[in-house]
């Protein structure tokens, strides 16, 4: 195999890996042995200096690690900062719309509304901070109770959960249909 390849692999392992990978790990992932795995990835390490990337190679005991130049973290703070913009899909936004209508909610509550498990939903909405635990209920095992935060109301434009839409009588009749269908469809199959 050429030495190109070689150090694309190790490359490619380094950066996947994120922390330090031991030598003897990394002289598996290119099939060479232990010195010939040191030699080449000492070698890489003094390419990047000389070309003067953005990471470096860096060497640990018996380890190398992938990592950022010292001189980048400024860079790195300025990305880091700039708040993620969530992508909420059809689940979260169904789970999300049931908290909201229905708070304060169990997690066994929203299930039993949604039919399915929420756990992922659920965990990550509270990641977004757009719900967040806001007591126990009391009953047997005291659930927990979740309900929307304000970083919920500043993302919907609204001031209150009273300012939410409500829904007419005539919507409410044709989602219990549509649910009557759907419930029908899948006891058909």
């Amino acid at each position: 195999m050429e030495l190109h390849k070689i150090e694309a692999i190790i490359e490619a392992v380094l950066f996947t890996m994120g922390e330090a990978v031991e030598t003897t790990k990394l002289a598996v992932a290119i099939d060479h042995d232990i010195d010939t795995t040191r030699r080449i990835v000492r070698n890489m390490m003094v390419k990047y200096q000389e070309e003067d990337r953005g990471v470096k190679i860096i060497e640990i005991e018996d380890s190398f690690q992938m990592c950022t130049k010292a001189e980048y973290y400024e860079n790195l703070i300025k990305v880091a900062k700039i708040p993620k913009k969530h992508v909420l899909t059809e689940v979260l936004l169904e789970t999300l719309s049931i908290v909201a209508y229905k708070q304060p909610i169990t997690r066994s509550e929203i299930e039993k509304i949604r039919g399915v498990s929420c756990d992922h939903a659920i965990n990550k909405l509270v990641e977004y901070d757009l719900i967040a635990e806001c007591g126990r209920l009391d009953a047997p095992g005291r659930p927990l109770l979740f309900g929307t935060t304000e970083e919920f109301l500043r993302s919907f434009g609204v001031q209150t959960v009273d300012d939410l839409p409500q829904l007419k009588e005539e919507q409410l009749e044709e989602f219990k249909l549509e649910a009557e269908k759907e419930i029908q469809l899948k006891l058909d199959l």
